[in-house]
C-alpha cells in the first residue's frame, strides 16, 4: 500500500520528537551519466531526514532524471514513494544495459576495474563519435532511457506536486540554457537535458534542437534562491573541479576538457551568487534572500578515482557501489554538518571560486 505523503504539521511532529527544528531545503544536481547513481545514494539518504523537506530541485543531465524520479515518487508516496522510485529507475537502466555491447572486457571484470577503457566497442564507439556524427552512427535516434522515463515517472503528478522542479538543456540554436519547470517536463525534456551531442542527435521541443544541459548550467542554481522559500542549499557534486598532474593520452584529455567545461558555468554562477550575496542590499525582499542563502555541498574523492568510460557503464554492481558511496558521503556530511544546517553555510564559495 502507497504511503501518504507527510503533511508539513507531520514532519514537524516527527522533528520536534527527535530533537530538530524542521527545515526546507533546496538540492542542485549534477549531471555525469552512470556516476548519478552516487546522487541517488545521497538523495536515498536525505530522504531518511524527516526534519528536511525538499522545497525545490536543480538538476541536469542525471541530476534532472534523478530530480524528476524523485519528485514524482514523492507527490504519489511520500518519502518512501521517492526512494522505491529512484531504486527503479537505476535498476531497469541497469537492465536495458544488460545487453549493451558496451562491457567491461575480462580483464577489467578480474581486476576489479569499472572503467570500460579496454571494451573493443567503446574504444571503437569513442574514436568513431569523434569523427562520425550521431546522425550517421544513430539514424533513428533511438535512446532506451526514453521508455524507462516514460515507465518510472508520472509526469502529471511531477506537474502537481509539491516540489519545485528546474531542469536545464542547451538551445544548440542560441546557445543559451533553457529552464523546464514541472509542467514543461517531459520524457523529451529530460532527454534534451542528458544530449551528449557526440553520441546521440539533438533532442527537438518546440521547433528548437537541444543538448546537455550541463554545457549551460550544471546545474543552474538562479531560480533556487529566486523561486523558492528555502535558504539552504545542498550541491550534489559529481565532477571533480580539481584533478592532480596534466592528462597526456587523448581520452583523459577530453575527459578533462569535458570536466572542465561542466564545471565551468556552475562555477561562475557560484562566483555571481558570492558576489550578490555580500553586496545584496538585505532590505529588499530578493537582496534579502541573496544574502541570506546557505550553501552546503557532498561529494566524494572517489568520483575523481573514475574516468570517462565508467560513466556509460550501467552494471548493476556499480551503481549500487556508487549508491553506497552516496549515502556514505551523505552520512559523512550529515555527522559534520547537521547543526549547521538552518544556520550558516558550510561551502566556502570564495575558496572555491578563486580566480573565477
Amino acid at each position: 500500500m502507497s504511503k501518504v505523503p507527510k503533511t508539513p504539521d507531520k514532519a514537524a511532529a516527527v522533528a520536534r520528537s527527535e530533537g530538530r527544528t524542521p527545515l526546507i531545503i533546496d538540492l542542485a544536481l549534477q549531471g555525469g551519466g552512470a556516476h548519478g547513481a552516487f546522487t541517488w545514494g545521497v538523495l536515498d539518504r536525505i530522504l531518511e531526514e524527516d526534519w528536511l523537506t525538499i522545497s525545490a530541485i536543480s538538476g541536469t543531465s542525471a541530476g534532472a532524471m534523478n530530480a524528476a524520479v524523485l519528485a514524482s515518487g514523492f507527490a504519489k508516496a511520500g518519502r518512501e514513494g521517492a526512494r522505491q522510485a529512484l531504486e527503479a529507475f537505476w535498476r531497469k537502466t541497469s537492465e536495458a544495459a544488460r545487453f549493451s555491447p558496451f562491457q567491461r572486457s575480462p580483464l577489467d571484470v578480474l581486476l576489479g576495474r569499472w572503467t570500460l577503457d579496454n571494451s573493443p566497442l567503446f574504444v571503437a564507439m569513442d574514436l568513431m563519435s569523434r569523427v562520425v556524427s550521431p546522425y550517421s552512427l544513430n539514424p533513428g535516434g533511438a535512446n532506451p532511457l526514453a521508455d524507462i522515463l516514460a515507465e518510472v515517472i508520472d509526469f502529471e503528478a511531477l506537474a502537481g506536486g509539491p516540489i519545485k522542479l528546474f531542469v536545464t538543456a542547451t538551445n544548440v540554436r542560441t546557445g543559451r540554457g533553457r529552464v523546464f519547470r514541472n509542467a514543461e517536463i517531459t520524457p523529451q525534456a529530460l532527454l534534451a537535458s542528458a544530449c551528449l551531442p557526440t553520441l546521440f542527435q539533438a533532442i527537438e521541443i518546440d521547433g528548437d534542437g537541444y543538448w546537455d544541459g550541463g554545457y549551460s548550467g550544471n546545474p543552474t542554481m538562479t531560480p533556487l534562491i529566486q523561486e523558492s522559500d528555502a535558504l539552504d542549499t545542498i550541491l550534489v557534486q559529481i565532477n571533480p573541479v580539481e584533478r592532480p598532474g596534466t592528462p597526456t593520452t587523448a581520452r583523459d584529455i577530453l575527459n578533462r576538457l569535458n570536466e572542465v567545461s561542466f564545471n565551468s558555468v556552475l562555477l561562475k554562477e557560484l562566483r555571481m551568487m558570492a558576489l550578490l550575496r555580500n553586496g545584496a542590499n538585505p532590505r529588499d525582499r530578493e537582496g534579502a534572500r541573496w544574502a541570506g542563502m546557505r550553501l552546503h555541498r557532498v561529494t566524494s574523492d572517489r568520483m575523481a578515482e573514475l574516468g570517462y568510460s565508467s560513466k556509460l557503464n550501467a552494471e548493476w554492481e556499480f551503481l549500487t557501489m556508487l549508491r553506497a558511496e552516496g549515502r556514505q558521503s551523505a552520512e559523512a556530511f550529515y555527522r559534520a554538518h547537521r547543526d549547521d544546517l538552518g544556520r550558516r553555510s558550510t561551502l566556502d564559495l570564495d575558496e572555491l571560486t578563486q580566480g573565477v
